[in-house]
Parts: C-alpha cells; structure tokens; sequence
C-alpha cells in the first residue's frame, strides 16, 4: 500500500518531510593556536600538559623542580588567554603540539 505524502504529512505531523532534521554538517576545524609568545621551555610544558601529565610528571620528565614547573604553567594562561588547566590542554590541540593518536 502506498499513502500519499499529503496524508501521511496531515496523520503523522512529526513525520513529514518538512520536519525532518537538518543534515548535520561537520564542524570546522579549530583555528590553528598562535604560540609565538611562549618560550621553548613553556611549549614543552605545553605539550606534556596536553599529554595529560602531572606536574610531578612533567618536572621528572623535564628534569625540573615541581615548583619550576607550577611556574611555566602559571605564566602560560596569561599568554594563550586560557582560564584554567582545561583551556591549556585545548590550546596544546590547537597550537599542534599534541594530537589525538599521542601517547604518553
């Protein structure tokens, strides 16, 4: 049995063709992240905060004080315009530092 569209559109309201969902589209990549206004040293420690490590991982893995590296990841909010540890890690992304396929 076939129904006409009209009927069906005036049976199942929610069902019609002209209620149907928008194709979803894919969202834009993210802007590249600009990075020029950190130093070596805090891009470094970008990049392992975009891994995920601790503070304690990153001051053994750079061979730093803890408190060295509080430091670099107190200053770099200010720099990348980040409000929180998160925002650091998104900016990691962004700025190409660190990729979905990384590993620890």
């Amino acid at each position: 049995m076939v129904a006409a569209i009209s009927v069906v559109s005036r049976l199942f309201p929610d069902r019609s063709p002209s209620n149907a969902p928008a194709p979803r589209t894919p969202h834009p990549a993210p802007a590249a992240r600009d990075l020029s206004d950190i130093t070596r040293r805090e891009r470094e420690v970008l990049t392992l905060v975009g891994r995920g490590m601790s503070n304690s991982e990153i001051a053994e893995h750079l061979h730093l004080t803890v408190g060295t590296v509080k430091t670099h990841i107190g200053r770099l909010p200010a720099k990348l315009g980040a409000r929180d540890r998160a925002q650091l890690v998104i900016a990691a992304y962004e700025g190409g530092l660190v990729t979905v396929t990384d590993g620890r």
